[in-house]
């Protein structure tokens, strides 16, 4: 039996991978740091569904061939990445097996959040104005040339780790430090990791994102889901809607844009999480990620239409047609709220079970217990999700 490799672990993919693989099928690569500081072999003992845990340094340039020339005769049926820092290796990974991918090229264009202004912008796709930072100065240097407030971000971390709003140039060596001072403890190894810097002009206006299934690089099924953030410096979301609740003429736009973006990069198999502001009618590329969506937006995505997306996907790395129906529209909706506590210590956690239990929810999540010290904004792992 072939096995699936999955780079990256994310131990609530299991269940949902026991309704897709056969007993036995699973690999796991992850890197030495994260499997020791998360514990993984201990949270995949026991279960029937993974063969072998790989400890390998994925972050790392040129581990993609290294792990391929020491793993020839492994022959895998697929190579999925499952976090954002492992798509460069997973794509490489599966270039060298012969297998379905992204493509390392544009595998690297979107793990570069700066490469992918470049390429998208080439492609005459609107970008905001940015430029690449190294210090407060060139922050305050483009604050001169472009009023108003800016966003300060990593060109190459995941999701918005880093990532702040700045309206006053009083704000920017705070910022800095802060953004510049990034520990993303148990999910990352220990080694020091490179660090690049945006400054870009802050576009306003509502939020979306674009989850498109793409195959030999056309669009299969695309969904559009909306956002809503907390309100703060720090752009964290806040709940996410599907499908969003917008005219049919703007969700088909930002289903054509990001097209033209998976174009642009020369995306050819999987699936890309596309974010985007409609900033007076214009959508504005905000970044793209060639992986799954998180925050629970796939499974919202398989109750509104309804559809078996996952099982799509994984066809599609198999270098597979889905033969499951991939609808155009939804027939219903699903969302996910994220809760908000003031900053301090948990003094208890209870209502859990009511909301659970509440008409309409089929997930309520709350991680966080009496003790915990909260740092402020949301808390992690603390969601409700409901459908209608």
């Amino acid at each position: 039996m072939r096995p699936l490799v999955l780079v990256g672990f994310v131990g609530a993919a299991l269940p949902s991978l026991a309704q897709l693989q056969p007993p036995g099928s699973v690999i796991f690569v992850e890197e030495p740091d994260v499997v020791r500081k998360r514990q993984v072999r201990d949270k995949i003992a026991g279960s029937p569904l993974v063969r072998e845990l790989i400890e390998w340094e994925f972050h790392l340039a040129g581990k993609a061939d290294e792990f391929y020339n020491a793993h020839r005769g492994l022959e895998p049926a697929a190579i999925v990445p499952l976090v954002e820092y492992a798509t460069p290796f997973a794509a490489r990974l599966a270039e060298r097996y012969g297998l379905p991918g992204s493509g390392y090229g544009a595998a690297q264009i979107l793990r570069d959040k700066a490469l992918l202004r470049q390429v998208a912008g080439a492609a005459g796709i609107a970008n905001p104005e940015s430029a690449t930072a190294h210090g407060p100065d060139d922050v305050l240097a483009f604050m001169t040339r472009h009023p108003g407030p800016v966003v300060l971000k990593p060109a190459n971390r995941q999701a918005a780790v880093g990532t702040q709003v700045l309206h006053h140039p009083a704000e920017v060596e705070r910022a800095w430090a802060e953004c510049t001072e990034q520990d993303e403890g148990i999910f990352v190894p220990d080694r020091p990791m490179e660090l690049r810097m945006l400054v870009e002009r802050c576009v306003e206006g509502p939020e979306f994102s674009v989850e498109m299934l793409v195959q030999d690089g056309g669009a299969l099924f695309a969904n559009v889901t909306g956002k809503r953030l907390f309100p703060g410096p720090r752009p964290v979301e806040l709940a996410h809607v599907v499908p969003a609740d917008i005219p049919s003429g703007l969700a088909a736009r930002l289903v054509g844009e990001t097209g033209r973006v998976i174009r642009a990069a020369g995306f050819r198999d999987g699936i890309v999480h596309c974010e985007w502001i409609v900033e007076d009618g214009v959508p504005f590329l905000v970044e793209c990620a060639g992986r799954f969506a998180g925050d629970g937006i796939i499974e919202l995505i398989q109750r509104a239409y309804p559809v078996e997306l996952n099982r799509a996907y994984f066809a599609v790395m198999r270098g597979e047609a889905p033969t499951v129906p991939l609808p155009a529209r939804a027939e219903g909706g699903a969302a996910v709220w994220f809760l908000s506590i003031e900053a301090g210590v948990v003094d208890r956690v209870q209502g859990v079970e009511e909301a659970a239990g509440a008409p309409g929810v089929f997930a309520c999540d709350v991680s966080v217990a009496a003790g915990d010290t909260f740092g402020g904004c949301a808390a992690p792992g603390t969601a409700s999700a409901t459908s209608w």
